[in-house]
């Protein structure tokens, strides 16, 4: 390595860690402003990069990289063996970095995934967007209600393009359920039932007595702006294990709800509810998490409820059962005066209220199909009109994500004001919304003018 990179390197992990201690992260060399839409290279290459270099991520990164028009420069993760592992698949155009604070600097990076633990999505979209960085940030896309509407509000100020994870929203069976329930078949529709259902059994995802990462890990920046826990393998190793440990992740609620809630939230143009009630705990698993292994929401809209059931210990899921072996099982049903539509990600039946559906027929397909979730994104990249699933579309799924678990914490219900986005009569929902991040990682409430 050349001395002067290296004395130019150390200087600037210097200066971050400084700028952290007073802020949230070093703001970038290139803003939003001086970089209004993808850097223009040979073919008007997308250059990309990948911060969190797990399983999902990995996917996505892949989906993006098979495109003539995309070019990966950059990975980064907090453990080595995982950043290095994407280095070599891109070997002639990627260079690896363990602070994502550090490769947002990189001036020939057009946009990037963020498939990091939850726990950090914010934080890292929020950085992003200053850097003049378009975003595609996983699910769920943040686990408070400040932070919702942060990044929100961040990617508006930046002008930056955003698509949050939820692949399946790009798929052909939505697009049907959607058509079906806009043509009014139904009828009025009062209440809708939505699922996610599995049986880990007692022994849920596991226990370790290991206690040492392994070479390569930073666990402290894996921690980040959660509070520090002990390693833990089970833990770190994939997101399917994030979902037990309540601070990283929010639960299973916020794991699987924004791929299932976002049917009926689409289907009906739900806006935001106004009133919250969660119940649920740790019934039954017995293993090194501490998230609930139950959680019952109920979701008020002004015309309409909406329920969501999580259980990790039972996976019967009513008359979409199939076989009869345990397995993870999800669903929406859509309850009208006409009948009962039950869907999931690749079916979708109509149970007609005795004779109150004759002769009435499925609409014809009029919603386009997509070019792919990835594709949709890159797409809008170049055109800078924003994809289906930007934050401003997918903040009506996520707000109503992040008050079930806050109702769940505080044990009782929370009332939402939908046009001013605020909890109402509360002050300690109101202040428990708003994280507060481990030392020196600091929440920029700069993007939360309003905030009372």
């Amino acid at each position: 390595m050349n001395k002067n990179n290296e004395v130019t390197r150390r200087k600037f992990i210097e200066k971050a860690a400084t700028v952290t201690a007073i802020g949230f992260a070093a703001r970038p060399l290139i803003t939003a402003q001086e970089q209004s839409g993808p850097r223009t290279g040979p073919n008007s290459r997308i250059h990309l990069g990948l911060i969190g270099c797990g399983g999902m991520g990995r996917v996505n990164l892949n989906e993006c990289a098979k495109h003539q028009d995309v070019v990966v420069t950059a990975a980064c993760d907090v453990w080595k063996e995982r950043c290095d592992s994407v280095v070599a698949q891109f070997k002639d155009t990627c260079k690896g970095y363990r602070d994502f604070r550090e490769m947002l600097q990189q001036p020939d990076l057009d946009a990037v995934i963020i498939a990091t633990p939850p726990h950090w999505h914010a934080l890292i979209a929020i950085a992003a967007c200053e850097a003049g960085k378009d975003i595609y940030i996983q699910k769920p896309m943040t686990l408070y209600l400040a932070e919702s509407l942060a990044v929100r509000n961040a990617v508006k100020k930046h002008n930056r393009i955003s698509q949050v994870g939820t692949q399946i929203h790009a798929g052909e069976n939505y697009r049907r359920v959607v058509e079906f329930v806009r043509a009014g078949l139904l009828g009025p529709i009062g209440v809708v039932r939505t699922f996610n259902v599995m049986n880990q059994g007692v022994e849920g995802v596991g226990k370790t007595d290991v206690r040492t990462p392994p070479p390569g890990l930073d666990w402290d920046l894996w921690c980040g702006p959660a509070p520090k826990c002990d390693f833990n393998p089970i833990l770190a190793r994939e997101s399917y294990n994030h979902c037990s440990w309540l601070e990283y992740s929010g639960g299973w609620t916020p794991g699987m709800a924004p791929h299932i809630i976002d049917l009926p939230i689409w289907a009906l143009e739900l806006g935001y509810p106004t009133r919250i009630s969660s119940a649920g705990g740790r019934y039954v698993v017995q293993d090194d998490g501490d998230a609930y292994d139950h959680h019952e929401v109920l979701w008020q809209y002004p015309k309409l409820t909406m329920t969501w059931m999580l259980s990790l210990t039972n996976s019967f899921d009513f008359v979409m059962r199939g076989d009869a072996e345990p397995e993870r099982r999800l669903g929406i049903y859509f309850h009208g005066v006409n009948g009962t539509l039950y869907a999931n990600y690749g079916m979708f039946r109509v149970m007609a209220e005795g004779k109150r559906m004759q002769d009435k027929q499925p609409p014809q397909p009029s919603i386009p199909p997509s070019p792919g979730h990835e594709r949709e994104w890159l797409d809008s990249i170049k055109s800078r009109q924003q994809p289906s699933c930007s934050v401003f579309y997918h903040v009506k799924v996520d707000v109503p994500i992040v008050l079930s678990v806050l109702s769940y914490r505080l044990g009782r219900s929370i009332q939402f004001d939908p046009a001013k986005e605020q909890i109402v009569g509360d002050p300690e929902a109101t202040r428990r919304s708003l994280p507060t991040y481990r030392a020196p990682w600091k929440f920029p409430k700069e993007y939360l003018p309003n905030w009372s």
